[in-house]
């Protein structure tokens, strides 16, 4: 397979994000890439939820 499949409680450990926010996320279009290899089944590549992470970085406001 040679990629880094993750299920969604994977995705959680790794990000925080609870999985029931996951699948908010994936109704609305707005969470990181995933896949459904069968109507039950939802899985993540390792390399699109870290950059989707990455993608939402914020800086911060500097005070003088």
């Amino acid at each position: 397979m040679g990629e880094d499949y993750m299920s969604p409680a994977m995705v959680h450990e790794l990000t925080g994000i609870s999985i029931g926010a996951l699948a908010q996320l994936r109704y609305e279009r707005r969470g990181p890439r995933f896949f459904k290899p069968t109507p039950r089944t939802v899985l993540y590549r390792r390399a699109d939820v870290v950059a989707w992470v990455e993608d939402s970085a914020r800086a911060t406001r500097e005070y003088a």
